[in-house]
């Protein structure tokens, strides 16, 4: 099936699909940590868009509610509760990171090109949508797990782990249409307490060593043993 056969709903998804996999490269591209939470914020809106087309396109009353659930949670609640935590930290920029932000780039770009390739099996099961948008969810998950590893800042690897959890929702919703209800609500829940634990982790981090620098972590590690 080629683009120009896909609905027009259809084709609104993979408009989303890769606009999302772009935020992913902001939040790398990017060293401000009030603009790296607004990326995310708005990769939130993004998954919460796609998922209200993917409920249009299979009739699934449902995924109304899910769509509401993640914009309220990813595009304002959790983006307000980081900034908030950024502010009361006296944290605005993030240190070098772990490699070139060059460098990084050229990986991520490395990443997406292996996702479609670990793909392509499905292409004879599947239609150019569900192709796609799974290789955008993988691609989604695994830059945000370089976020995870080339960052330093500890509220930035928060934002990693988030941003994985964004590809495997995306991925859920726009490959399959969507999960059980019970499943959805529950991984909201899993999401909203992992921000607000994360966020007395970040207090207590630097109650502890006045950084939430995670190298400093580690040299305090190997200075115990």
């Amino acid at each position: 099936m080629t683009l120009n056969q896909l609905s027009l709903d259809q084709q609104a998804v993979l408009m989303l699909a890769a606009m999302v996999l772009f935020t992913a490269f902001a939040m790398l591209a990017q060293r401000n940590l009030f603009t790296i939470i607004s990326i995310f914020a708005w990769q939130g809106l993004l998954l919460a868009l796609t998922t209200v087309l993917v409920a249009n396109i299979s009739d699934q009353s449902h995924l109304y509610f899910s769509a509401l659930l993640t914009a309220a949670l990813k595009a304002f609640f959790i983006p307000w509760l980081l900034r908030r935590l950024v502010a009361q930290l006296g944290l605005t920029r993030e240190a070098e990171p772990a490699f070139n932000i060059t460098v990084i780039l050229l990986i991520a770009a490395a990443l997406v090109v292996f996702s479609y390739y670990i793909v392509l099996p499905v292409e004879a099961l599947a239609t150019d949508l569900t192709r796609n948008t799974i290789a955008v969810g993988l691609a989604v998950l695994l830059l945000g797990m370089l976020m995870l590893i080339t960052r330093r800042k500890a509220i930035n690897q928060v934002i990693g782990f988030m941003t994985m959890e964004n590809g495997l929702f995306f991925t859920a919703v726009a490959a399959t249409y969507g999960m059980p209800m019970v499943v959805e609500l529950g991984i909201a829940f899993d999401v909203l307490v992992a921000a607000v634990l994360f966020g007395v982790f970040f207090f207590h981090i630097r109650s502890s060593i006045d950084s939430l620098d995670v190298d400093r972590l580690n040299r305090l590690s190997e200075e115990e043993k």
